[in-house]
């Protein structure tokens, strides 16, 4: 800076340039940025006289001159400090919004857990920043059926929150379909179709478990595939669905799918956070997350799901890319 401050000071004594001028208040941007305070300003202003009064060997005549720079930045640097203050509420306010955001956001995730003998349920879901773009859901009614879901709004901050609302809201008023994953997609699809800008869109992963019968039903609006794993023979194979994101057009239908479970087996559903994870600057392939899983396949679903989680942050140095959702679902008898 003293360099700079130097070469700007002498340049505009010898010249009297308005640019050199001008440059002085550009130069009051970069000494707030650098934190410097006025005080420190004016002991530079007098170090450089100083010694441009050395190199002269004799007094700047130009002193009083030299005064003009010194006005123009403690002008400039007054804008810059009024500027730095406004974004500073602004940003503050902001973040105010931000987190109000999120504590909505947490409040519309369900907060009771799935106690049935016949099956083991565990989920976990962690956003990348302060708001997160994945939701999930899930109940069980009377009969012990479980319905649960994985969306991801693709879109951030206060409009993703509002998207989430209406989506939970949305399968709160469907209770008739909520076994039906087919049926209430398409419900869900017109509700979003009407009612979010073209320019945003939500994939939704959808489906209901039957305990008498064993059977998973499910239907995909577009989202990432769900992971069946087959406890006899040792392995996971994906559930590959059809279906258009939710939102683009109000006259789409579904796909209803379904997958029956023996002990032991269990269904994964998951975000694009999860596939998405990086080790440098390469993606992780569905093989390598399907090892972990085998791996702490013995633990309690809640358990897995952290302990996944927890190698999958660990491998991203602590940095996670993507919102990350992972739930399970098995059949204990």
């Amino acid at each position: 800076m003293y360099h700079l401050y130097k070469e700007m000071l002498n340049n505009y004594l010898k010249s009297k340039s308005e640019h050199t001028l001008y440059s002085a208040q550009q130069f009051s941007k970069e000494m707030l940025e650098k934190d410097m305070s006025p005080e420190e300003v004016i002991s530079l202003h007098k170090s450089v006289i100083q010694e441009l009064q050395q190199m002269n060997n004799e007094a700047v005549t130009d002193f009083i001159d030299s005064f003009d720079i010194l006005l123009e930045v403690m002008i400039g640097y007054g804008l810059a400090h009024r500027e730095h203050l406004s974004l500073r509420d602004r940003q503050r306010q902001l973040e105010s919004e931000l987190t109000v955001a999120a504590r909505m956001q947490q409040s519309l995730l369900p907060s009771g857990k799935i106690e049935l003998n016949s099956v083991d349920f565990g989920v976990i879901s962690v956003p990348a920043g302060k708001m997160s773009g994945d939701y999930y859901h899930y109940f069980i009614d009377e009969q012990g059926h479980i319905g649960a879901a994985v969306a991801d709004v693709i879109g951030k901050g206060v409009p993703a929150a509002m998207c989430m609302s209406m989506i939970k809201y949305a399968i709160d008023s469907l209770p008739e379909q909520r076994l039906q994953p087919a049926a209430l997609l398409e419900n869900l699809n017109r509700v979003v179709a009407r009612n979010i800008d073209d320019d945003m869109f939500i994939t939704m992963i959808y489906g209901s478990y039957d305990p008498k019968a064993h059977r998973f039903h499910y239907s995909s609006a577009g989202h990432e595939p769900c992971l069946f794993y087959c406890a006899e023979s040792d392995t996971f194979r994906e559930l590959k669905t059809k279906g258009l994101v939710l939102g683009v057009s109000s006259k789409v239908r579904y796909e209803e799918y379904y997958q029956d479970l023996e002990p032991g087996d269990f269904i994964v559903l998951l975000s694009d956070g999860v596939t998405e994870c990086r080790i440098e600057d390469e993606f992780i392939d569905i093989k390598q997350i399907t090892q972990l899983l085998r791996k702490y396949k013995h633990l309690p679903a809640q358990l897995m799901v952290d302990q996944v989680f927890s190698e999958l942050e660990k491998i991203q140095d602590f940095k996670l890319n993507d919102d990350f959702t992972l739930l399970i679902l098995r059949r204990n008898v």
